[in-house]
């Protein structure tokens, strides 16, 4: 029997816009979602895991430390929603199924490693690094690395240990990768055959952590559909200003002869103290000067960007770059400094 559409699908996008994300009435359970979880659990049982991460209903993809399950966005639920995530924000992520299973294998990665508590391990720490590292708020891509698996696109297996592993786990899992042949000769290959030891181990159905609690879940989520976007967008365009001005900081009309080209990102972490204390004279508190200087960091790492200037004369060029942010975000009323 087909279930009856919501009352909401038939609101305009304003309409809609004004509706509380825990009143969508939305669950995993009859939605579209759920049948890629079920194709899901059947490649990890296809491998001799019978053991079933949960999944539940949030506003993004994500899945929280020492819980062994993840949450899903809101969006794939339903298909009047995704059209309006794409008309909000130019892109639906995970909006095609093999986009859908490509993540989901991932955050079964990440559901693995909780469940058995990997990253305790002394050989999982000595292949991907420790997870309590601090999750960074930028890195440096190194598109030519073999000691990382190519999976979710931006070189993500490098922006964390845990980030790492889930990758890993997510190309030995999917069917018919052949990462056997394709990373044959990289160094990657030690960290798939680990995953592959490990299958064994995986095959018992109740290992050593089997909550289901669910962090953040959309049913207890008050907020409307036009605060989430609010925020979504406003996040957005602080990288797109911030990107462009950085951009502009680094292009110095001429090069000078015999100055070598360095990272922007490391210039800024280096100027730190003296940026922020030019922040705070130009009256940006301490705490938004902290975090635009963050934010700048991260955006020069992941844009690559570069500059071939000494020093006298890039740090006026950031100085502006910074300034000129800091006016745009407190003269703006929901472009807020909270990153």
């Amino acid at each position: 029997m087909k279930q009856r559409e919501p009352a909401w699908v038939r609101l305009s996008d304003e309409q809609l816009l004004d509706t509380r994300l825990c009143d969508l009435r939305l669950t995993v359970r009859g939605s579209p979602i759920e049948g890629e979880l079920e194709r899901l659990y059947d490649e990890l049982a296809a491998r001799g895991i019978r053991f079933r991460p949960h999944a539940w209903l949030a506003e993004e993809w994500f899945s929280p430390d020492g819980i062994p399950g993840f949450a899903v966005p809101f969006y794939l639920a339903h298909p009047r929603l995704q059209r309006l995530e794409q008309r909000m924000t130019g892109e639906a992520e995970g909006s095609n199924r093999n986009w859908r299973m490509r993540i989901l294998r991932h955050e079964a990665g990440h559901a693995i490693d909780n469940a058995w508590r990997l990253r305790r391990r002394a050989r999982w720490r000595a292949l991907f690094g420790r997870a309590s590292q601090r999750y960074p708020s930028e890195y440096r891509a190194r598109p030519a690395s073999r000691r990382h698996v190519q999976h979710l696109g931006d070189w993500y297996a490098q922006a964390h240990p845990t980030e790492d592993f889930a990758e890993t786990f997510a190309v030995w899992l999917q069917p018919r990768s052949g990462w056997r042949r394709r990373y044959a000769t990289w160094p990657v290959r030690s960290k798939l055959e680990y995953v592959q030891g490990l299958a064994s181990e995986f095959a018992r159905p109740r290992p050593p952590v089997r909550c289901r609690d669910q962090v953040e879940p959309l049913a207890d989520n008050t907020r409307t559909l036009r605060q989430h976007y609010r925020a979504k967008l406003a996040a957005r365009r602080r990288r797109a200003l911030v990107d462009a001005l950085l951009r502009r900081a680094s292009r110095v009309p001429r090069a000078q002869q015999g100055v070598r080209e360095q990272e922007l990102a490391a210039v800024l972490r280096l100027s730190k103290p003296q940026l922020r204390a030019s922040l705070e004279r130009h009256g940006v508190d301490r705490y938004n000067a902290w975090q635009l200087l963050r934010l700048a960091i991260e955006r020069s790492a992941r844009l690559g960007l570069v500059a071939c200037a000494p020093q006298r004369v890039l740090l006026p060029r950031l100085r502006t770059a910074l300034l000129r942010a800091s006016r745009q975000y407190l003269a703006s009323g929901y472009l807020r400094m909270r990153l």
